[in-house]
């Protein structure tokens, strides 16, 4: 099985997870769980828990693909992708968002087209891990909204040349 994350990457998040954990000050049971990060169970591993993505390459162009990796927390279902460098040719809106599906295990990947007509310069791409349920009597989508993220991106003009 593959890894989205390299063996740099792997050491960053454990070196983050170890900050976190070690900033966390307090005694008795009570706190062992507060150091842990778990809410109610205590079998979820922490990782399981992280909210996280990653929009690659950082610096597209205009008319580019972009490739988003995400994670969510495992009792998530699904996730929103969302950026004003996103907006579709002919568009009145001038934020977009993409949805995407997650695995079992929290892990989504989804391809984004830079539009031709996305302005250069800074752009902030935001992730909403939500859990969708269906109630199938009536029809009615509740969606609870579990965790967020956000992170820079930033677009480049076009130029001829990228395609050669």
């Amino acid at each position: 099985m593959r890894s989205i994350m390299g063996p740099a990457a792997a050491a960053a998040v454990t070196a983050v997870l170890a900050a976190v954990l070690s900033t966390v000050v307090t005694t008795g049971p009570a706190a062992a769980q507060v150091a842990r990060g778990d809410d109610d169970d205590d079998s979820t591993p922490l990782w399981q828990k992280l909210t996280s993505f990653r929009v690659s390459p950082e610096v597209p162009h205009q008319n580019d693909v972009i490739r988003v990796l995400l994670h969510c927390p495992v009792e998530a279902n699904h996730a929103i992708v969302g950026s004003t460098a996103f907006t579709l040719k002919g568009s009145w809106r001038i934020y977009r968002e993409v949805g995407v599906g997650l695995s079992g295990r929290g892990f989504g990947r989804r391809g984004v087209i830079i539009s031709r007509y996305a302005p250069p310069g800074d752009h902030e791409v935001r992730m909403k891990c939500v859990k969708v349920t269906i109630d199938k009597a009536t029809g009615l989508r509740k969606v609870k909204l579990i965790s967020r993220a956000a992170g820079p991106l930033t677009v480049r003009k076009f130029r001829i040349g990228q395609y050669f």
